[in-house]
This record gives structure tokens, sequence and C-alpha cells, in this order.
């Protein structure tokens, strides 16, 4: 694990006029790229936060995310980055260099498309006060419908701790949750949350050589 004391978490506020934005970006079909979003589920299953503060499952969705970021004070992201290091390491990166760093090493489209949310909302002067990410080094992505590798699991979970960690030095009040939100109240559709999905996957024999049935069209 590198990098893990963020400067700008040292420096608390309690200022509930802030807002917060939590954002989890990747696509869960292809294994490890499903690491932020994996975050932010869990977040919003183990953890409440104060009104101000937003969860945001982003996905894919690339530039329809720049009001999300227009509107934070404090930006946290959690991704799969290939950082040129051992799978499951854990980097930090902070404000002004989380834009750079996305566009040196794109694994997929999606990190394409935040480097450009991140460069319009500098353009129109509505960064963020401080933003940070949190970032994993993937061990497989070429694995469609499949899941996080055991490995990049525990390190979600240090990911969690720091993100954790950070939220509560941002102000955002976090709290253990007795029971994880249901329904429209989750951050994610239940279809496609880390049991389900897992659950729903066929084994090595059933499995289609290239992806996961479930998810490829019907010929005809």
């Amino acid at each position: 694990m590198e990098s893990l004391t963020p400067e700008s978490a040292c420096h608390p506020s309690g200022d509930s006029s802030e807002t917060i934005v939590v954002l989890g970006i990747g696509n869960v079909l292809w294994a490890d790229e499903g690491f932020g979003v994996r975050c932010v589920e869990a977040l919003d299953a183990r953890w409440t936060f104060a009104p101000h503060v937003s969860l945001v499952d982003g996905g894919t969705q690339g530039l329809y995310l720049v009001h999300y970021v227009q509107q934070a004070t404090r930006l946290l992201i959690f991704d799969a980055i290939d950082y040129g290091l051992e799978p499951g390491t854990l980097k930090l990166i902070e404000n002004e260099d989380v834009p750079r760093f996305m566009g040196a090493k794109k694994m997929s489209l999606h990190q394409t498309g935040f480097q450009e949310v991140l460069s319009l909302t500098t353009l129109t002067g509505r960064y963020p006060q401080s933003v940070l990410l949190i970032g994993c080094q993937p061990e497989e992505l070429e694995d469609y419908g499949g899941s996080l590798r055991p490995r990049i699991k525990l390190a979600l979970e240090d990911a969690l701790a720091l993100g954790v960690d950070t939220l509560r030095q941002w102000g955002a009040d976090p709290k253990p949750r007795l029971a994880p939100p249901s329904g429209d109240d989750a951050v994610s559709q239940a279809t496609i949350a880390l049991a389900a999905y897992e659950a729903g996957r066929p084994s090595e024999d059933e499995a289609c050589r290239v992806g996961d049935a479930r998810f490829m069209p019907e010929a005809g």
C-alpha cells in the first residue's frame, strides 16, 4: 500500500454548507474494473453520512458526471487505476494531480471521459476545493461478467477504511448502519449488487468463454 496519508485529510471541516461527493467509477462487468463502484456500494451498505454528503455510482457515465463534480466542494473518487504496481496496491492521488494522472494510463473509455469531466470543471472555475482519488491496481480486466479478484476484495476493505477516515475529517459524520438500505434508497441497483451479481454467475463449466451469457445479446 502506498501514499496512505493524504495531506488534505488533515484539515477537518464540519461546515454543512459544503457539498461532499463520493464517486465510484468503473464497469462492474469487467472484473476488477468495477472496483470503484463496489467501493461506493459497500460504503452505502455499511455507513450513513451527513445530509451534505452524496454517494454516486458513476459507472461509465463519463461526461454525464460533470454536474456532480461541479457541485462538489470536496470530491472523493474510487477507481481501478493502472499504476504499474502489484495487483491490489492502493495509491492516493490528490487535487490537481488527479486529472493528469488519470490521463497518463487509461485502461478504458470511462477514464478518458472522466479526465474530460475534471478538465471541464477546471475551465468553468468550479473545480472542488479538495479532490482525493483512492485508486487500486487491478489484477484481472479481461473477464466479461467476472467479479473482483480476492486480493482486490481485500484491497477494497483498506480503501473503505481510508475513505471513511478522510470523510470523517472532512466533516461527513460517518456512522455505521444497523442494516443496509433497500430498494430505491440504495446507491446501486439490487440486481447488480455484488452478492447478487456473484450468485448469478454461472460456473466455469457453464460459462461462455468469451463472456457471461447473461450479458450477451440473443441471436436472431
